[in-house]
């Protein structure tokens, strides 16, 4: 017998946490459908829970092996990457057991299998067993995530060739890592390679690093990890990706050959939408296997929305989960409903990356007239205490009304420290101007004082002109 909803969500991730829980809290019967075992999506068993995990443990080997106050203790230590994803697992269990009790609390119904349209309104639940559950709903919300783009030309079946998905699988740890492609992903994990003692290749099919960040910072990424010990090839395509007995070895189009112990692929990622079915409810996803949607996360069939990396842009945990609770927002017609938009970059290298509202270049194109504001860690009583002087804060705001336009900082903890800055440029009017800054007392000694060192660093900017 179908047993029947009000709303289904498929995959139990950021967005269809957030989604499921918003509909449940409103009294709607809801089902979640995730193909997994455990809840918590991609983000919490192959993505952003394990990879920050894992980085967070380099960076005590890190401290470790360079601080010279720890050789009192003992010689610098060398660590093997399965030993140290083991100690990363541990949150995995952690974060799956929080998130179950969240949909038994909320009575949400769980389905573990594999989610399929047969019609407009009603869903087949492929167990692992083979048998089928049948779900009628009044409305779907597609969160099925994304998964790491595989080129049909590289052999992924190869003992030495990895996605960023399997690379948490490796057994190993490689004395040479080469990584090709150096998005956010590939440039997070060849600081974490790099940080495990590990040589790394990173190969950049553009002609910088992360292109879409502001300029200054993108630079001051890519000679941090040169100075680490990375080498970056910009501007470079793979021709063949050759996987051997004991190596790898990627011939580029340039003609150049470049070898490693192990080859990590991290170019591109496709939306789970494959095994949906979806010409059974008149849905078609695009080339990357993502849907559009419109501004209130509705695809093309009205009674079904999508929200997370299956839509594409941002493609972050953080916007994920706010897409997901406002597409919740949205099937009950809620007038509290706002489309996600303004959301800071968070890249998890060492040291990490945030920013949010405007680039240098950008406000150049613009022909805006703004000033800089800058504040280096290594000028930071908070930073010289802690050891991690590397990085910057720094604040574009308008030369004439001072009103905050972008926020870009590079460091230790940067993903906190933006949100600072986010919280005065969301204020209305006059409250986000760089005064705000160098009105307000903060304490000491603290990372968030750049702030007051950078706003008074543009002030100075502009009164001298």
């Amino acid at each position: 017998m179908p047993t029947h909803f009000d709303v289904v969500v498929i995959g139990s991730g950021p967005a269809g946490e957030g989604a499921a829980m918003r509909a449940s809290k409103s009294g709607l019967q809801v089902a979640m459908v995730d193909d997994k075992e455990g809840v918590g999506g991609n983000c919490a068993h192959l993505g952003t829970i394990p990879s920050k995990a894992l980085r967070h443990s380099v960076k005590q080997i890190i401290r470790f092996n360079t601080d010279p106050m720890f050789r009192d203790i003992g010689e610098p230590k060398m660590f093997s990457f399965p030993k140290v994803i083991k100690r990363a697992e541990r949150v995995i269990g952690k974060q799956v057991t929080l998130r179950t009790s969240f949909y038994s609390r909320n009575r949400v119904r769980l389905y573990s299998g594999v989610a399929r349209f047969t019609d407009a309104h009603t869903l087949e639940v492929v167990n692992e067993d083979g048998s089928i559950e049948t779900l009628i709903t009044e409305k779907v919300v597609i969160a099925t995530g994304s998964r790491p783009y595989r080129p049909d030309d590289v052999d992924f079946s190869h003992g030495r060739i990895y996605d960023s998905d399997t690379i948490l699988g490796l057994k190993h740890t490689p004395r040479k890592i080469v990584i090709y492609g150096a998005g956010v992903i590939g440039c997070e994990y060849a600081s974490i390679f790099c940080g495990l003692g590990v040589r790394v290749e990173l190969i950049n099919t553009r002609d910088r690093l992360l292109d879409f960040l502001d300029h200054e910072i993108s630079d001051a990424l890519s000679y941090h990890l040169r100075e680490i010990g990375v080498l970056i090839r910009n501007g470079e395509e793979y021709d063949k990706v050759e996987g051997r007995d004991n190596d790898v070895l990627v011939h580029m189009k340039s003609g150049k050959l470049v070898r490693g112990d192990s080859f990590l692929w991290c170019n591109g990622r496709t939306g789970n939408t494959d095994m949906l079915n979806l010409d059974a409810v008149g849905l078609a996803a695009n080339h990357r296997g993502q849907l559009e949607v419109n501004d209130r996360y509705q695809t093309s069939v009205d009674h079904v929305y999508a929200a997370g990396d299956v839509i594409g842009w941002p493609s972050l945990a953080s916007a994920a989960y706010d897409q997901g609770r406002s597409t919740g927002g949205a099937v009950l017609d809620s007038e509290d409903f706002y489309f996600v938009q303004d959301v800071p970059t968070g890249i998890y290298t060492i040291p990490e990356i945030s920013s949010l509202g405007k680039t240098e270049h950008e406000l150049t194109q613009l022909q805006v007239p703004y000033e800089v504001g800058q504040a280096f860690f290594k000028t930071i009583a908070r930073a010289q205490i802690s050891g991690e002087t590397v990085g910057m804060l720094k604040i574009l705001f308008h030369r004439e009304t001072l009103e905050i336009l972008g926020i870009h900082c590079f460091g230790d903890q940067a993903a906190e420290i933006v949100h600072i800055g986010q919280a005065i440029m969301n204020q209305p009017g006059e409250l986000n101007t760089l005064e705000y800054f160098v009105n307000t007392t903060f304490n000491y000694p603290t990372m968030a004082e750049a702030y007051r060192v950078a706003a008074l660093n543009g002030l100075y900017r502009v009164n001298s002109l």
